[in-house]
C-alpha cells in the first residue's frame, strides 16, 4: 500500500469514528448515563470499533490463510487496511481523552494507545509483521462484550440475565483472545527472535510487556467486579437465612 493510500485508509478511519461520536450523541442515552454523556459516546463509538475490526481480523486471516504461516512478511492489502484503519481509531480515541477527559484518570488508556500507535505504525510503514499486527487485532473480540458491559453498567442494567451472560461471555474471551494471545504472540516473538530486527524486536517485547501487566490487572478487575463480589454477596444472603 502507498503512503498516500496509507494516509487516506488512516484520516479516513479517524474521520469516520469523529461521525460515530457525533450520531451518538444525537440518539437518546439512558437517563443514567447523562450525567457523564462524553464517557457514553466513547465507549459507544469504541464498540463499533471492536465489532468491525473484530470481524474484519477473522476474515484477514479467512481470505488470506497464508498470512498464519508468515507473519513478518506475508499480508494481503485487506489486512493493511485494517492495521492502518485501526491506527485511525486509536489517534482518534487518544485525542478525544486527551480534550475530554483528566490525564489522572486517562493515562493507562494513552499509554495503551501510544503503544499500539507505534507498533502498529511501524508495521504498515514498512510492511513488515501486519500479520502479527492482525494476531494483536483478534483481542477486540473480547473488546465488544468489554465495551458492552461498560454500557450495561451504565446504563443501569447491572443486573439481571443479559448482564450475567454478558459477563461469563465477556470472562471466557477475554482468556482466550486477550490472555492467551498476548501469551501466543510472546512465544512467537521470542521463538522469532533471530528473525526480527533489534529495533523491532525491543518494541514489540516492551510494547507485550505493557499490554500483560495491564490486562492482567483488568483482569482481577472483572473477576473480583463480576463473580467475587457477587458470591461473597450470595455467602452473606445463605449466612441471614
Amino acid at each position: 500500500m502507498e503512503l498516500s493510500s496509507l494516509v487516506l485508509t488512516t484520516g479516513g478511519a479517524f474521520g469516520f469514528f469523529r461521525l460515530v461520536n457525533a450520531g451518538v450523541g444525537r440518539l437518546p442515552i439512558p437517563e443514567s448515563a447523562c450525567r457523564n454523556a462524553w464517557k457514553w459516546r466513547n465507549i459507544a463509538t469504541s464498540f463499533v470499533h471492536s465489532f468491525i475490526t473484530a470481524i474484519w481480523a477473522v476474515l484477514c486471516f479467512f481470505r488470506h490463510p497464508q498470512m498464519a504461516e508468515d507473519l513478518i512478511e506475508t499480508y494481503s492489502v485487506f489486512s493493511h487496511a485494517l492495521v492502518s484503519f485501526s491506527i485511525g481509531y486509536f489517534i482518534y480515541d487518544f485525542s478525544d481523552m486527551v480534550l475530554n477527559q483528566k490525564l489522572s484518570l486517562s493515562w493507562e488508556l494513552l499509554l495503551h494507545h501510544l503503544v499500539v500507535i507505534t507498533c502498529f505504525g511501524l508495521s504498515v510503514l514498512s510492511c513488515r509483521y501486519v500479520g502479527f499486527a492482525v494476531v494483536a487485532l483478534l483481542v477486540e473480540i473480547n473488546s465488544v462484550f468489554l465495551h458492552l458491559r461498560q454500557m450495561l453498567r451504565m446504563a443501569n442494567m447491572a443486573v439481571g440475565t443479559l448482564y450475567r451472560v454478558n459477563s461469563m461471555i465477556n470472562l471466557g474471551t477475554y482468556v482466550v483472545f486477550r490472555i492467551n494471545t498476548l501469551a501466543w504472540m510472546t512465544r512467537w516473538l521470542v521463538l522469532n527472535r533471530d528473525n526480527v530486527p533489534l529495533l523491532a524486536y525491543s518494541m514489540g517485547s516492551v510494547g507485550l510487556a505493557i499490554m500483560t501487566a495491564m490486562n492482567i490487572v483488568l483482569f482481577y478487575r472483572l473477576l473480583r467486579s463480576d463473580f467475587l463480589k457477587s458470591s461473597t454477596r450470595e455467602t452473606k444472603k445463605e449466612k441471614e437465612m
